[in-house]
């Protein structure tokens, strides 16, 4: 065995070191329409790869065997240097480029020399991206994906099937007759989802709610475009009409200026009479106390949330206590899937930054995403 992991670890060093992305990246590239950026990194100004810092959780390089030795191929002739929580602000001080968790603090920790960012989750709310005119930040979108939209669904199932409330039964060994026979909601055959946020967790949700059988809608903010599997792709000032002909609303939203609240009373009484609202996006973009007043009145048959607004949901919260309400704590991205796909794009990002190649997944730091 341990003979077999030597060499797939050789093999990986292997792939890392040769000119051009690994199969695992080019599928990753097609399969999930990752993009370059526009410019090659050897046409910014400063770039002169030094001292790169890699903040990895050791979660992650405990994880994926090699992964280290990865990263220290990609890097070549550059330094590359494993920071700590406690030798990150340190590490920072010289370095040109730095992968991990974007922040007001490592931003205030570095100097002018830093170019290039790297922030492995998808979500950069936390990025202040007034330090981005002359920097470059790069972030997982698209990759958490798959296992997003994989969670989505299996909370709208669970929803729609009872699903809570026969696992309480279960505890207890009560065989529950009448009232968890009720499934007033019906099949999802037919019926239509809208996916708010058209990226590409949602394009991924909206795959499978297709292959369901339903109808699929979407609004987004770039364009009308969208893949065959979604009927109509309307702007984002059509949310309100579109709630009110879909039977299941998910928001897939990163949270800006313009989406914080953004799932308010006033969308709550748009939407459907009786839909279900799913958020995985940002808890920030949904006004709690709306919510819980239009799943009170029926407005809203049910929630599925892996996202909340405080997080962590304090354990006296109401929220917790309503039983038509699935919360998970903000985990819907987790699975061996996601790390595999978060540290192949990484290395290859690395890869990519010392060649002076366009980098993957730029974020565009004036829209925020």
């Amino acid at each position: 065995m341990r003979q077999i992991i030597a060499l797939m670890i050789t093999t990986l060093i292997t792939l890392t070191a040769q000119a051009g992305p690994s199969p695992q990246v080019q599928a990753m590239i097609n399969e999930l329409g990752l993009r370059e950026a526009a410019e090659p990194m050897r046409e910014h100004p400063g770039w002169a790869p030094g001292k790169i810092v890699a903040a990895v959780p050791p979660t992650m390089l405990q994880a994926m065997p090699g992964y280290q030795a990865q990263l220290e191929a990609a890097a070549g002739d550059a330094q590359l240097v494993f920071a700590t929580r406690d030798t990150l602000t340190r590490e920072l001080a010289d370095a040109d480029a730095v992968i991990g968790f974007c922040s007001p603090d490592l931003i205030q920790a570095a100097t002018d020399k830093l170019l290039w960012v790297h922030n492995i989750s998808a979500g950069v709310d936390r990025c202040p991206m007034d330090a981005f005119d002359q920097r470059v930040l790069t972030n997982s979108k698209r990759l958490m994906g798959p296992a997003i939209a994989e969670h989505t669904i299996a909370m709208l199932m669970a929803l729609t099937r009872n699903l809570p409330l026969l696992i309480n039964a279960q505890q207890t060994g009560e065989w529950l007759g009448g009232p968890a026979r009720n499934m007033p909601f019906g099949e999802l055959r037919g019926k239509t989802l809208l996916v708010v946020g058209l990226g590409g967790i949602g394009t991924e949700i909206a795959r499978r709610a297709h292959a369901l059988g339903m109808n699929v809608t979407a609004t987004r903010n770039s364009s009308r475009s969208g893949p065959d599997f979604v009927s109509y792709v309307g702007l984002a000032n059509e949310l309100h009409k579109l709630a009110g002909e879909a039977d299941v609303v998910v928001n897939a939203l990163p949270l800006t200026t313009s989406t914080t609240g953004l799932f308010d009373g006033e969308f709550f009484n748009a939407t459907k009479s009786g839909a279900i609202f799913l958020s995985i996006g940002r808890g920030k973009s949904t006004v709690t106390d709306d919510l819980m007043a239009a799943l009170t009145s029926g407005q809203i048959y049910a929630a599925g949330l892996d996202v909340t607004d405080p997080e962590p949901l304090p354990a006296d919260h109401p929220l917790w206590k309503m039983d038509n309400v699935i919360i998970t704590p903000h985990l819907s991205a987790s699975g061996a899937g996601t790390v595999q796909r978060v540290s192949a794009l990484t290395v290859e990002n690395l890869r990519r930054y010392v060649a002076g190649e366009p980098l993957l997944n730029k974020v565009n730091t004036q829209a925020g995403y």
